[in-house]
């Protein structure tokens, strides 16, 4: 038996399939010694290695159970990390994990998940939610093989395409077709690397959420952190507090606009100061292309834009933590993105418009015993959410730029490319420049075969 086989890692069960597990590196200074390291050294010249002998003697135990939690001293919770792998949870819970600005990680790929298996949540558990759940697996599973020969047509293999590549490269947009089918409650697995610090601050949050799904995950991890950390994770709850995060955490979080006051492209506020922007202008006029815009810049303006998306492109937006986003309640009232039913062969376009009705319809029966945020686990990710996203320039020209490729899928791509267009336009006089190329919007490209990792 290996080392490896010999760690033992710290696991919770929770509702359905779900587990919690944190990891066990079989180190021999844990995060809370290393916080203890650090915040003996920000108060002592003497060295770290009589922080060490000291840290051998007693542990880090009783240091971080009074002066971090105790205390109150939260920035040496900063200074020891974890990784948490939950897994078996929905679209709509990892992105409730995610929605945080600190959030490291990573979050299976969905391109390369076999959804004729993976499950999918039903937290409603009647014959309706269960059926519609069977028949978007079923219309996902019927449907691969027409679209992947009919994307072949539109995009026949070129001499100079490896075989290999190009396959991959077609099921690649089979599946960002076909994946506007798969409902929020698919399941997916993330890792969320973070701090002591941090994972008490967002659990704190998110044990308000309106679902009940992300309030039994965190309701996991607080016990298994409990368990493999006891001396940080015991902090005092307040009931001033709490009532205050679960009422706007309750009632404000899920994005949920009227239909008729939300645009489905604008750039709804800007704060410039141009004069101040003039002081940049040539960190805009000569930053390379693969370059990031300095920091700095970003004191210059904070600007919004608000426009529909599919829900699933939306997570792929979410990505970018540099600016500040709401998560929107996924509904059907905006609308099926018709990209997607566009870019199937008639006879699947054909049986997808009569499910999407059916769906509807059935939505709507639900939604006389069922909450909103419970019938969200039962639409398929092709329907447009209302997106918020406030930021600075820097942040913007990272998001736009990275997100505007032919290797983006299509509907965030055009986005994007929108947003460059409105930022060129309305800040091209001093000096900004955007390396992105308006001509690639949908363009197929086979080299997006060779985005994977594979297993050696």
């Amino acid at each position: 038996m290996s080392a490896i086989e010999t760690l033992q890692h710290t696991i919770e069960s929770f509702s359905n399939w779900g587990m919690v597990l944190i990891l066990e590196t079989g180190a021999i200074i844990t995060p809370e010694d290393e916080a203890m390291l650090q915040a003996l050294h920000s108060r002592s010249a003497e060295g770290v290695k009589s922080h060490l002998e000291r840290l051998a003697k007693v542990g880090s135990g009783k240091f971080m159970e009074s002066f971090y939690v105790g205390y109150g001293h939260k920035s040496i919770g900063d200074c020891g990390t974890i990784t948490i792998f939950i897994e078996w949870i929905s679209m709509l819970a990892a992105k409730a994990i995610q929605d945080y600005m600190l959030y490291s990680g990573q979050e299976a790929s969905t391109r390369y998940i076999d959804f004729s298996n993976q499950p999918f949540l039903d937290p409603i558990g009647n014959d309706i939610s269960s059926d519609i759940l069977t028949k978007l697996r079923d219309f996902y599973v019927g449907a691969s093989s027409r679209v992947v020969a009919h994307l072949k047509t539109q995009f026949p293999k070129k001499d100079d395409e490896a075989q290999n590549v190009y396959d991959k490269a077609i099921n690649a947009r089979s599946f960002d077709i076909l994946r506007s089918m798969l409902p929020a409650g698919a399941t997916t697995n993330i890792a969320w690397h973070t701090n002591l610090r941090q994972a008490a601050d967002r659990l704190a949050l998110l044990r308000h959420h309106p679902s009940q799904e992300i309030r039994d995950i965190v309701k996991a991890v607080e016990t298994a952190l409990q368990k493999r950390y006891p001396n940080s994770f015991g902090h005092k709850l307040y009931e001033t507090t709490e009532n205050y995060n679960h009422e706007w955490m309750t009632e404000e979080y899920l994005f949920d606009p009227e239909k008729k006051a939300f645009p489905d492209f604008a750039m709804t506020f800007d704060g410039i100061d141009r004069k101040r922007l003039e002081m940049y202008r040539d960190m805009l006029v000569n930053r390379p292309t693969k370059t990031e815009l300095p920091k700095i810049v970003g004191d210059s303006w904070v600007v919004r834009f608000e426009f529909l998306l599919d829900f699933w492109s939306f997570r792929d937006v979410q990505r970018h933590r540099a600016v500040i986003q709401r998560m929107p309640l996924v509904t059907t009232k905006f609308g099926f993105v018709s990209w997607y039913l566009e870019s199937m062969p008639e006879d699947v376009r054909t049986e997808a418009q009569k499910l999407i009705s059916w769906i509807e319809s059935s939505i709507a029966t639900l939604a006389k015993d069922f909450p909103a945020e419970t019938l969200q686990y039962y639409i398929p990710m092709g329907y447009a959410v209302p997106v918020s996203l406030t930021g600075d320039l820097s942040a913007f020209t990272y998001l736009v730029e990275l997100r505007s490729t032919p290797f983006v899928h299509p509907t965030l791509q055009k986005r994007a490319l929108e947003m460059a267009k409105v930022l060129e336009d309305t800040f091209g006089g001093c000096g900004l420049k955007l390396h992105v190329d308006y001509d690639t919007l949908g363009r197929f490209d086979a080299k997006r075969g060779n985005h994977d990792i594979m297993k050696k």
